[in-house]
């Protein structure tokens, strides 16, 4: 059994900065894919960001030069910085891994909101 567990949404203001984290625990060897979704009611969930094996990761065009994915292999941990955040990032933010049998597994998600 493999759980996610994210954590570091909140309220913040536009132009403001938040750091997503995302604990990865369970029975699994090995990740083989990465990432972030987010989803807004009433419209599917959309990727923000994803990393495929060793390869590089790809972003959202609305998310690029603003968010950063980063990982802590130690720790089982995947981040995601995200920096001059505007009223349309608004979302449940949702942790995604593939394990290395390409199984995939989702967190519980953690809402993030923009707004002053």
């Amino acid at each position: 059994q493999v759980q996610l567990v994210e954590s570091g949404g909140g309220l913040v203001q536009p132009g403001g900065s938040l750091r997503l984290s995302c604990v990865v625990s369970g029975s699994f060897l090995r990740i083989y894919a990465r990432g972030w979704y987010r989803q807004v009611p009433g419209k599917q969930r959309e990727l923000v960001a994803l990393s495929i094996s060793a390869g590089s990761t790809n972003y959202a065009d609305s998310v690029k030069g603003r968010f950063t994915m980063s990982s802590d292999n130690a720790k089982n941990t995947v981040y995601l910085e995200m920096f001059g955040l505007k009223p349309e990032d608004t979302a449940v933010y949702y942790c995604y891994i593939q394990d290395w049998r390409r199984n995939p597994y989702w967190g519980q998600g953690t809402q993030v909101t923009v707004s002053s």
